[in-house]
C-alpha cells in the first residue's frame, strides 16, 4: 500500500513538471528575442548582419577560421563590388576634368595643337582637320 502510494505521488509529481507552459509566461521568456504586438521594439537590428563568432579550441590557444553562410559571402562580395565600382567612377571623374577633356581648344589632342599662319596648316590624322 505504502510503495503503491509513493509511486502515485512520484508519477503526479512528473507529470506537472512536464506539463506545457502557459502562453503568458512562454511569450515572457522569448519576449527578448522576437518582437511582438505586446513587445513591439524587442531587438531591432532588421538592416544589421549577424556577425558570427569565434570558435575557439583547446582553451582558446587556437582559433578556427570563420566561414560565411553562402548567403552572407554574397553580401560580401556585392559590398566589395560596389565600393571597387565608386572608386572606378571617382577616378574617372577626376580623370574627366583634365583640360584635355574639358577645354573645347584641344580637340581631342592630349596638349593643345600650334596655331599656325594658314599657309603652314597640316592635316591632323587625328582629329581629321587643318591646324
Amino acid at each position: 500500500m505504502i510503495k503503491k502510494c509513493f509511486v502515485f505521488i512520484v508519477a503526479v509529481i512528473l507529470l506537472t513538471s512536464c506539463q506545457k507552459q502557459p502562453i503568458s509566461q512562454s511569450q515572457h521568456n522569448n519576449s527578448p528575442q522576437n518582437p511582438s504586438s505586446l513587445n513591439p521594439e524587442a531587438n531591432n537590428n532588421y538592416g544589421q548582419r549577424p556577425q558570427p563568432r569565434q570558435e575557439t579550441w583547446f582553451f582558446g590557444l587556437f582559433k578556427k577560421k570563420q566561414k560565411l553562410n553562402w548567403g552572407d559571402q554574397l553580401i560580401v562580395e556585392y559590398e566589395e563590388r560596389m565600393e571597387q565600382n565608386v572608386k572606378n567612377k571617382r577616378k574617372k571623374a577626376k580623370e574627366m576634368e583634365k583640360p584635355q577633356y574639358s577645354d573645347w581648344t584641344y580637340f581631342g589632342h592630349k596638349r593643345k595643337p600650334k596655331k599656325r599662319p594658314p599657309e603652314k596648316m597640316k592635316y591632323c590624322d587625328e582629329c581629321g582637320i587643318r591646324h
